[in-house]
């Protein structure tokens, strides 16, 4: 029998990605915080937290670790792009989030852009985002 000690271990230290999939069913917001910084958790494990929901404020910090994550392609900066903009919509707030993707030359810079024209991103954000994107010029 695991502690949730025992799966925040094993998602800080496991390289096996299949190991690391599975962790990702755990239901611990900070074992989903621990895979999203591991550099060994896969794009397709990525994507799957990316729809992972605990709390606010969980949700949107995992958002962040996703968007910085460095193995994080195309495919999972999209499907969190997808989610940021959903929140946005409802009245969240995961601007963390939407300045994480602003920095990933990935995505189009339009992708991002239009995060700020979302109901939930405030004139601070839009002005931040600005500046975000103007530094990959």
């Amino acid at each position: 029998m695991r502690t949730p000690a025992d799966y925040l271990e094993l998602a800080r230290t496991e390289d096996d990605s299949t190991a690391l999939h599975r962790l990702a069913q755990c239901p611990y917001p900070f074992v989903w915080h621990a895979l999203a910084v591991n550099p060994r958790t896969a794009p397709e494990t990525l994507v799957e937290l990316s729809a992972a929901h605990d709390s606010t404020w969980n949700d949107n910090k995992l958002l962040c670790l996703l968007a910085e994550h460095p193995g994080a392609d195309l495919m999972v900066l999209r499907a969190v792009r997808d989610v940021v903009a959903a929140k946005l919509t409802e009245g969240e707030r995961p601007y963390a989030a939407v300045l994480a993707l602003a920095a990933r030359t990935e995505l189009a810079t339009e992708e991002v852009r239009r995060l700020g024209t979302l109901r939930g991103a405030s004139a601070r954000l839009r002005t931040r985002l600005g500046r975000r994107l103007a530094l990959r010029a």
